[in-house]
């Protein structure tokens, strides 16, 4: 499959919108892009702040590498949303094993034409209180053995500062600087000829997490947590946006989905059941 030239008149027309817009609202500074695949690959970025998609695909443009985001497939029915998403080939996401199975095809042409699919494996933007990644979703690691394409993992820091989890403006001045920090492909190479069950996706996934989180510490300069934060642990669904209630309250679900998350594989249930 190759990206077809209203595909690509469409990103073209998206991206002279989106780059003038990130450039006002913010400096960037892109780190290890060098490491980007010459073929298609996974990007596996952190998840702190509504900008993020933005934020990682402005990079990977500029690389050009148009990205592939898996959204909600309601999205996809929306007049005006649905039709650019249709015609930048994003993809959709189905709970459905049939659902599943098309997006993983979809997303397996995209790799195959030498794209770049961005999946979250937090699946929504993260509960650690100090934006740490927290427990990944297996779809990434999933298309990874699946498809056999890379992993690329990622990290991003000072979004944030520009538009907080789930702020309600933006934080232009004083200027802030977004840092994104691109790794070397995860190897993945000691699952390949395992089955796909719910321990090889969830110790690979562990792999790229941790892979993800050792980009991030760089980034900041800190030390991320000895152990990944894990929502089940604190009462809190693991997806769509949650309310804090005090400074010390224990976060709470609200029943708002973020429209760009994890890989549709996740809710294969042959292996390990919905999500």
């Amino acid at each position: 499959m190759k990206e077809s030239a209203k595909s690509r008149a469409t990103f073209v027309l998206l991206a002279n919108i989106a780059r003038p817009l990130m450039n006002i609202l913010m400096d960037k500074k892109w780190e290890g892009t060098e490491r980007l695949p010459k073929g298609g690959f996974i990007a596996a970025p952190n998840h702190c702040t509504e900008l993020d998609p933005i934020v990682i695909g402005h990079m990977l443009y500029n690389h050009k590498r148009p990205p592939h985001f898996l959204a909600k497939s309601g999205l996809f029915k929306a007049p005006v949303l649905g039709s650019l998403l249709r015609a930048t080939r994003q993809i959709p996401v189905e709970r459905s094993t049939a659902g599943a199975n098309h997006s993983l095809q979809v997303a397996k042409e995209v790799v195959d034409a030498g794209g770049a699919i961005i999946i979250y494996p937090e699946g929504t933007l993260t509960r650690d209180p100090d934006l740490w990644p927290m427990k990944g979703h297996t779809g990434a690691a999933r298309l990874a053995l699946q498809t056999g394409a890379p992993v690329v993992p990622m990290a991003h820091w000072g979004a944030h500062e520009v538009f907080p989890r789930y702020a309600k403006r933006f934080h232009i001045f004083p200027r802030k600087t977004v840092r994104v920090l691109v790794g070397d492909p995860v190897d993945l190479s000691a699952f390949r000829d395992r089955p796909l069950d719910r321990t090889t996706l969830a110790e690979a996934t562990d792999v790229i997490m941790d892979a993800i989180t050792e980009l991030l510490a760089t980034l900041r300069g800190q030390e991320a947590p000895a152990e990944r934060w894990d929502p089940a642990n604190h009462q809190q669904a693991k997806h769509g946006r949650f309310v804090e209630r005090g400074a010390n309250a224990t976060p709470t679900s609200a029943v708002v989905d973020d429209s760009v998350h994890g890989a549709p594989a996740d809710s294969a249930p042959e292996t390990e059941g919905g999500k």
